[in-house]
């Protein structure tokens, strides 16, 4: 890496609210690396209309299996890379996804692009969804019915797209992916499997704008997402 590309990177991470570096060799992604990504969506093959991740789309926004549905503007299933290998899982979408029917387009949503971008990838080379479909009135936290009820269209997702690494975003994202009750605190730092797929689970961008010190463990956590990839490459 040299001087301006580092000095790209520190911007960025200064952008996400990384005002601290703890360096690894391994941490960044080089400048090939980055430059390979953008070379792959570039090259990425759009889905066809026809492909099982838009036929699970056509379900979710249909679907009537909780009373979620009757208060939802929109639906949200999900978007990005149909065959992504890192993959983002929240908990519910909010006010601006459910106007808007795409997952983390609000202020979080934009912190984690920022992340995404950090991390030398794109917004359309990772997928990006939630374990709820539909906003809870007043963005209260998921209830366990909803999620009974929802998760199935998720666990479909997942073993569709077939990523390398799932970041789980926040409590109830991770105690669903990683089959646990205790607090996000806890999990974090942990690691789970689902699949192939390693589980990493982490802070939502929604308590990095509450808590801004949680910046600096969600990006470390997502620096071993990324090693993770480096390490699986091919």
């Amino acid at each position: 890496m040299d001087k301006e590309q580092l000095r790209l990177q520190l911007e960025r991470l200064q952008e996400i609210g990384i005002d601290e570096l703890f360096y690894t060799p391994d941490g960044w992604s080089s400048s090939s690396t980055t430059e390979e990504s953008h070379r792959s969506e570039q090259s990425a093959v759009k889905p066809s209309e026809d492909s099982p991740l838009d036929e699970i789309a056509r379900l979710v926004r249909a679907c009537q299996n909780c009373p979620l549905s009757a208060t939802r503007t929109n639906a949200v299933p999900g978007e990005g890379n149909h065959s992504a290998r890192l993959v983002f899982i929240g908990e519910a979408p909010g006010g601006d996804e459910d106007r808007l029917g795409r997952p983390f387009v609000g202020r979080a949503g934009q912190l984690l692009d920022r992340m995404i971008t950090a991390l030398g990838l794109s917004r359309g080379q990772v997928y990006i969804g939630n374990v709820l479909k539909c906003r809870p009135p007043e963005n209260r936290d998921p209830l366990p019915e909803e999620m009974k009820a929802c998760a199935p269209y998720l666990d479909r997702q997942l073993d569709i797209i077939k990523p390398l690494v799932i970041v789980a975003l926040g409590r109830f994202s991770a105690q669903y992916l990683m089959g646990s009750t205790v607090t996000i605190g806890r999990l974090r730092g942990q690691k789970g499997s689902r699949g192939n797929a390693v589980i990493i689970p982490t802070y939502h961008p929604a308590a990095c704008l509450r808590f801004p010190e949680y910046k600096k463990y969600v990006w470390e956590d997502l620096q071993k997402a990324q090693q993770i990839l480096n390490e699986t490459k091919g």
